[in-house]
């Protein structure tokens, strides 16, 4: 009768390399020019016109501010740049099939270029 052995797996890797700080680093300087897109993007979007602004009569903007959107439009670049490279690191440095497949970076790369395509769409609808 044959038994069988299954291999340990064995982590061959003593210490981290310089990509493994790089991808990282991308990474969450990525994230962080998410964030504060998200902020710039507070104060560039056209305001809300709700009820009781009506009422009062208050006057509101209703167009994006041009010099903000453009700073907007660069951060979402420049972020949706780093998590493509900080995945582009990640693929050709890992191959096991038990390395992190990194679903972040996949949803940050998307959340930006659809960012990007509706940004694009609302100001060119405006003028």
């Amino acid at each position: 009768m044959k038994q069988t052995v299954k291999k340990k797996w064995v982590e061959r890797r003593k210490t981290v390399d310089g990509w493994y700080y790089t991808k990282n680093t991308l990474a969450v300087v990525s994230w962080l020019i998410f964030l504060f897109a998200l902020v710039m993007s507070y104060y560039a979007a056209p305001e809300t016109n709700y009820g009781v602004v009506r009422y009062y009569d208050l006057e509101i903007r209703q167009f994006w501010l041009t010099p903000l959107t453009g700073y907007l439009y660069i951060l979402l670049w420049l972020s949706a740049l780093g998590s493509y490279l900080s995945m582009i690191i990640g693929k050709y440095r890992s191959r096991r099939k038990v390395d992190n497949a990194e679903y972040n970076l996949v949803f940050l790369l998307s959340v930006n270029l659809i960012w990007l395509m509706y940004l694009l769409y609302q100001i060119h609808l405006v003028q």
